[in-house]
């Protein structure tokens, strides 16, 4: 008979499968997202599926720092960076 631990811990390694899948996921596009601001947002989302793997892992305060600092610091410096450098291409420019 299976017992209700057995189906815990299959329904816990389904989770960290699916969490690992869709931070490789992520991961991916970053590096193939043609778009800054994409890249930066899936960056984003490849750090809080790392976070989410800590967690799961049992190191909850890795997780907690992972978003502290990785994603409240880091990814959003990195968002604030590319949008205000972005310049479009093609446009006209400006003689005054």
């Amino acid at each position: 008979m299976i017992g209700i631990e057995t189906i815990g811990a299959a329904l816990e390694m389904a989770v960290f499968g699916l969490l690992a899948i869709v931070t490789v996921f992520f991961a991916i596009f970053v590096i193939i997202a043609k778009d800054v601001v994409r890249a930066g947002l899936s960056l984003i989302m490849c750090m809080f599926g790392i976070a989410a793997l800590y967690i799961l892992l049992n190191a909850q305060f890795l997780g907690v720092v992972q978003v502290l600092v990785y994603i409240g610091a880091i990814g959003v410096l990195i968002l604030f960076a590319v949008m205000l450098t972005k310049r479009e291409l093609g446009g006209e420019s400006r003689a005054n």
